[in-house]
């Protein structure tokens, strides 16, 4: 049973939720008004809440003008196309906002943990993106990236949980059975990532993500710091800096990113 210290935490996350959340509906409309394009990247480990977040993002949106971006696996006819062509096609016009559920990051993680691309399409990508990014916004698409970071121990349990519940097992894949076994393998794409397509065009946020309803509040909040709009609230509350700060290069050595 939950005492009353968790319910009334629980009470409290909602209650935080919720303000974040109208101020969300205010920024669809401002951009909905003045024909903005927003592009909003979530990566992250399996399990590591991306679904949880959007789902927050976009509970209280207009789907006319928000659309949530998860592809599938690439066709033989992607993999022969231009890598970031598939992506573009989803790309958001004036007055959209529009969510990646993983994104052309795929090949940077997953990709090259598993080999599914070859160790020159990995170092073409790593070059190309932080140009491509530059681009579209010099294009005037505002592009915000967010890194979902989670412990070993928090995804064993996530993933194991995921199995075990008969509504949750749509979202597990043969990839999840090799998650924690290439965990190193991960953390070492997940690094060199970061450090190759940082850059202050499209910078990454890390969002560090154990606690579910914390990393979800703190990532709206830093989101919403991020965009100007009508009627904006300037006493909102931050998010925390311990939960969600830019990325930089000394998180990797100093606990700040899980090793």
């Amino acid at each position: 049973m939950s005492t009353d210290k968790e319910n009334r935490e629980k009470n409290n996350d909602k209650a935080e939720l919720k303000t974040a959340q109208i101020e969300l509906v205010k920024l669809e409309r401002h951009v909905i008004e003045t024909g903005q394009k927003i592009l909003v990247i979530i990566e992250g480990r399996d399990a590591a809440g991306k679904d949880g977040i959007i789902k927050r993002i976009v509970q209280h949106l207009s789907p006319r003008e928000v659309r949530v971006v998860a592809l599938a696996k690439p066709s033989n006819r992607n993999r022969k196309a231009w890598y970031f062509q598939r992506y573009v096609k989803h790309f958001p016009v004036a007055g959209e906002i529009v969510l990646f559920n993983r994104s052309w990051y795929n090949r940077a993680g997953v990709e090259r943990v598993m080999d599914f691309c070859s160790k020159e399409e990995y170092e073409t990508f790593l070059k190309t993106a932080p140009m491509f990014e530059d681009l579209l916004v010099h294009c005037g698409i505002t592009l915000v990236k967010y890194y979902l970071d989670i412990s070993k121990e928090e995804q064993k349990k996530r993933l194991k949980e995921r199995r075990d519940d008969p509504l949750s097992q749509w979202k597990t894949s043969p990839i999840d059975a090799t998650a924690v076994k290439h965990w190193e393998d991960y953390s070492d794409a997940r690094n060199e990532m970061l450090a190759r397509t940082h850059t202050i065009a499209a910078p990454w946020m890390i969002v560090r993500a154990d606690d579910k309803p914390l990393a979800r509040i703190n990532l709206i909040r830093d989101l919403l710091t991020r965009l100007d709009f009508e009627g904006k609230d300037r006493k909102a509350d931050l998010p925390d800096p311990n939960i969600v700060f830019s990325f930089h290069e000394n998180a990797i050595s100093n606990g700040l990113l899980a090793k």
